[in-house]
């Protein structure tokens, strides 16, 4: 794994239109199949009407989230043309997302067709630039792999766990109900370490998943 990658800061969209069709290139971080999935259909539910909705994403083979900090993470890469000729729209898409080098990444690209073929290559070009543009939208930024750690504990040890958390500087929401739940994202490096301080500062009483 190495110690960084790059991807989208944020979600981000750009539209523009080309002899009459309409385009508008969606794209956002997603840390699996499942994530990258979710939202090509969030888009395609959005835009129901549209002629095409074309997905591409480049995100972790599997689940991270049960890798060891020394796991090797394989992209899935995956793209479709959803009914536009062969090869015009799906890869050229990807392909932006490859040249750009940016990983944990999905696109869908919306389509409402003009009423002007435009061609193998014009389509082609569009759909690339739909995600060229999205993805300068959504500006590309440099992270370290994380891990989603979720932690449950009872209110009695839960400031101390809050301060174990607080202390090692990672993001995290927390959900008071009939116990307290700790939602943290951690740098992979550094999961063991905070693992271990977690279960000596309760004696073992936490539940980490």
């Amino acid at each position: 794994m190495s110690d960084t990658y790059r991807t989208v800061a944020a979600q981000a969209t750009a539209a523009f239109e080309v002899r009459g069709s309409r385009f508008r290139g969606h794209v956002d971080a997603a840390d699996s199949v499942e994530e990258a999935e979710a939202f090509v259909d969030a888009v395609a539910t959005q835009f129901p009407d549209a002629t095409h909705v074309v997905p591409a994403y480049r995100v972790p083979a599997a689940d991270t989230s049960s890798q060891s900090p020394t796991s090797t993470t394989f992209l899935r890469e995956y793209a479709d043309d959803d009914g536009e000729p062969s090869g015009s729209a799906g890869n050229p898409a990807l392909n932006v997302l490859q040249q750009r080098d940016v990983e944990r990444v999905v696109c869908a690209v919306v389509r409402y067709y003009g009423g002007t073929n435009l061609g193998v290559g014009g389509l082609a070009r569009a759909y690339g630039r739909a995600v060229a543009d999205a993805l300068e939208a959504a500006e590309i930024v440099e992270e370290r792999p994380h891990r989603h750690l979720v932690v449950r504990t009872d209110y009695d040890d839960s400031g101390t766990v809050r301060g174990v958390i607080e202390s090692a500087d990672v993001s995290f929401e927390a959900t008071y109900d009939a116990r307290v739940r700790f939602d943290l994202r951690v740098p992979v490096p550094a999961v063991d370490a905070l693992v271990e301080r977690l279960n000596d500062a309760t004696s073992g009483r936490v539940e980490i998943d």
